[in-house]
């Protein structure tokens, strides 16, 4: 049994705050300058009102369909909800509107769709924009160059809200090996400011259980965590 199992669900989530706490000060960053998106794929509703109940805020999902259910069953909590997965765009529909954040919008593509279905719903929809930073041929994302080319087009898009950028750095056994990724993510998102004035770079999703102390080290605003809070989990 991994280190997390073997703790209360209550007990993960207030380490993890925790070691959130200390990376931020260390960087001389304010406790509040980073948020946790507690991971709850595969998650019992039983286990998220265990983590709620210990401090959670703001659950992020991957599956359309496992989500819409937990949604409905959490109705009334005082919770926010982000889409995390990647999100196809005949379901942009059933998203738009229903998930506060969607932190993986990774084709001009997804995002017009998601632009038109607010359109269409009334509303802005927010959004981050996932960046393959690594280059990764089996990994989805705008490469770097490419949205900076995308630019013109992304800021025409008046109902989809873009607020950052989120990535996914390749796998490593040291958490150390992720620091010039989530590096470049930074960097990116300050060079994407300058460039497009019009669209806001002040959120970094980047971060998981395994390297989420040096994502809040390079600049984090968002850490994106699950087995850290409810252990290694199976469908």
């Amino acid at each position: 049994m991994d280190a997390e199992a073997s703790r209360s669900i209550g007990d993960n989530v207030r380490a993890v705050y925790e070691r959130l706490h200390r990376a931020a000060l260390a960087v001389g960053r304010r406790v509040d300058s980073v948020r946790l998106v507690a991971a709850t794929k595969f998650v019992s509703v039983e286990a998220i009102r265990e983590g709620l109940a210990a401090g959670l805020t703001i659950l992020g999902e991957s599956r359309l369909q496992e989500a819409l259910p937990k949604i409905e069953a959490l109705r009334g909590k005082p919770v926010r909800w982000h889409f995390i997965g990647r999100l196809q765009r005949r379901k942009v529909r059933s998203v738009v509107g229903v998930f506060d954040l969607i932190h993986s919008v990774d084709t001009l593509e997804l995002a017009q769709e998601i632009d038109r279905r607010a359109k269409d719903a009334g509303l802005q929809q927010a959004v981050l924009l996932e960046v393959n930073i690594g280059d990764e041929a089996t990994k989805a994302g705008f490469r770097p160059d490419e949205l900076l080319s995308l630019l013109p087009e992304l800021s025409r898009l008046s109902s989809m809200v873009v607020r950052g950028l989120m990535t996914i750095p390749p796998p490593a056994s040291d958490a150390e090996e992720a620091r010039p990724y989530f590096r470049q993510l930074r960097e990116l998102a300050q060079r994407l400011s300058r460039n497009a004035p019009s669209l806001s770079m002040d959120e970094l999703s980047m971060g998981m259980s395994n390297d989420y102390v040096v994502a809040v080290e390079e600049g984090a605003t968002f850490v994106r965590i699950g087995t850290a809070i409810f252990g290694t989990r199976r469908n």
